[in-house]
């Protein structure tokens, strides 16, 4: 593949930093998906199996969708560890707004791994491919270039493939080429089983995601010109028992509705007053409605956020706009 071409200059400096440092933290970004928090523990493992004499850690809050499921829980890192040098290595950040804990300010050398468009180069190597499905499938071939020497261990394998799956909808999206299936089967060769591995936890649901996909198909709305969305306000979270970082949980209910070519959830984040937006669509760029209302991402899945429920109007009107 010519990209691996492209990136391998920038993937032999990257390793010749990680060898340089006996201190090494991996950031993600904040409110983390399947893509972020699987890229960040795959490399985390591949790093301490190829380096076992470094210290290493994986930095972030707990996420509540993903406790007690695929993931262990964070890591709590003590503030002296960012006292002395060390390098940072954030994956899956477009801008470091986002990134979740300031500590990595602190760091001697930052690398960037991201899929998303390099709008701001914060790192001092940025290893750019927007043209990859997720951070995934780019950090896994970070690690596959060197894997003769640095083999994967199962679990990087098993991280790297729930990220390359949670940011692929299950390989359905327009992302997806005959790469990310050879980056997959790669993974599969080290003796990963999907079901056992990743899909059973993946994807096993409790009580109270069964009621929150109840709330969503009883209380959807579609717009005039096709776009459908939910909205979850704080005095809903609580009566389905769910933290507000599940609100787009079931937002894929809405992904295959015919004439439906845009759709979004709404949560409220009422100790923050604000609304936070995931915004998703089949085949329309929606990213500068996105980056309009304080947020961003991808062409076919971004992020806003909305400061009062009165913006609806204008944000509905704006992805109508688009179709």
């Amino acid at each position: 593949m010519n990209l691996k071409k492209a990136l391998n200059k920038d993937f032999k400096l990257a390793l010749k930093k990680i060898k340089k440092y006996d201190k090494i933290a991996v950031f993600r970004h904040q409110r983390p998906d399947f893509d972020a928090i699987g890229t960040q523990l795959g490399l985390v493992y591949w790093l301490r199996d190829s380096f076992p004499t470094k210290e290493i850690h994986f930095i972030g809050k707990d996420f509540s969708q993903f406790k007690d499921t695929l993931y262990p829980a964070m890591e709590t890192v003590d503030d002296n560890f960012f006292e002395n040098k060390f390098l940072a290595i954030i994956v899956d950040t477009g801008n470091s707004q986002r990134i979740d804990d300031e500590r990595y300010k602190k760091a001697d050398f930052i690398i960037k791994f991201d899929h998303h468009p390099n709008d701001e180069p914060y790192g001092n190597i940025n290893i750019i491919a927007n043209e990859l499905s997720s951070a995934s499938e780019l950090v896994s071939t970070f690690c596959m270039n060197f894997e003769k020497k640095y083999p994967l261990p199962i679990l990087s394998c098993k991280y790297f493939y729930s990220g390359i799956v949670g940011d692929t909808g299950r390989f359905l999206f327009s992302s997806v080429d005959c790469y990310t299936f050879e980056v997959a089967s790669r993974l599969l060769k080290y003796g990963l089983k999907p079901a056992f591995d990743v899909y059973d936890k993946m994807y096993e649901k409790d009580i109270e995601s069964l009621n929150l996909q109840r709330y969503v198909l009883n209380n959807m709305k579609v717009s005039s010109k096709g776009v459908a969305y939910y909205i979850l306000l704080d005095e809903d979270l609580k009566e389905l028992n769910i933290e507000a970082d599940r609100g787009k949980e079931h937002l894929s209910l809405m992904s295959n509705i015919k004439n439906i070519p845009i759709w979004f959830s709404i949560t409220e984040y009422k100790e923050k007053n604000e609304f936070r937006v995931s915004i998703r669509s089949k085949k329309i760029d929606i990213s500068k409605v996105a980056n309009k209302y304080h947020g961003g991402g991808h062409i076919n899945a971004s992020g806003a956020t909305i400061y009062s429920i009165d913006e609806i109007d204008s944000l509905i009107k704006d992805l109508e706009d688009l179709i």
